[in-house]
């Protein structure tokens, strides 16, 4: 399953609100900058955020984006699941009650599906905002001591 470039710019808005939790609303601009997201695209992400209650908004000179819930309370799976819906591999993984294929009691292939599916739920819903921030920072840190001579 590949995440669309929606998902992934919609990801790097969150992180990007995530490492400035705490400290203000942030300008639509400077998350673009920052996170590599065409502008007036993002806008239409952070506004499709705000009636799940994620992303809040606020006008003015001190206008901005800010995240409403601490970023250790966010796992990327939930973005993740906001913007592409579930993350079934394929339709039968989700729909075993509507029995969307005919072989599905006897597939050798839903097991694996299924398989695949709580892998990626394991990763994507053991992965909190915080957890990314914070490796951010191990990132960061490096950088500022990695120089030559």
């Amino acid at each position: 399953m590949g995440l669309s470039q929606k998902c992934q710019y919609t990801v790097r808005a969150v992180l990007e609100l995530a490492k400035r939790y705490g400290s203000g609303a942030v300008r639509a601009s400077e998350i673009a900058a920052n996170q590599a997201v065409p502008q007036r695209f993002l806008e239409i992400i952070l506004n499709e955020l705000k009636p799940s209650g994620i992303v809040e908004s606020r006008r003015g000179v001190q206008g901005g984006y800010f995240l409403v819930p601490e970023p250790k309370d966010i796992t990327l799976g939930q973005i993740i699941r906001l913007v592409e819906g579930p993350l079934d591999p394929v339709r039968c993984t989700g729909d075993t009650q509507n029995a969307c294929c005919p072989l599905i009691d006897n597939c050798a292939l839903v097991g694996i599906w299924q398989e695949a599916k709580e892998a990626v739920e394991k990763v994507y819903d053991g992965t909190t905002f915080q957890d990314l921030v914070d490796k951010e920072k191990l990132f960061d840190c490096r950088k500022s001591n990695d120089y030559c001579i």
